[in-house]
């Protein structure tokens, strides 16, 4: 990656974006939130200003919920 993409893409961070740290620690509270159709991002804005900038995260939410929604695939 480039000096420029890289500025260029932490200028367009949202300022609320709680990094990979705070969203791991709270991610099964998240998908718990998800799975029961509550508003997970009302009541953890960071969480999901995150979400939606990091795909890894992205992915191990969704793996999180398939576990929980019990469609995690063959065992």
């Amino acid at each position: 990656m480039s000096d420029l993409s890289t500025v260029l893409r932490l200028l367009d961070t949202d300022p609320q974006d709680s990094g990979c740290e705070e969203a791991m620690e709270l991610l099964h509270v998240y998908a718990e939130l998800l799975a029961r159709d509550e508003d997970a991002a009302r009541l953890h804005p960071r969480i999901a200003a995150h979400l939606r900038a990091c795909g890894p995260c992205r992915e191990d939410l969704q793996g999180l919920l398939a576990a929980i929604r019990g469609d995690a695939g063959p065992r």
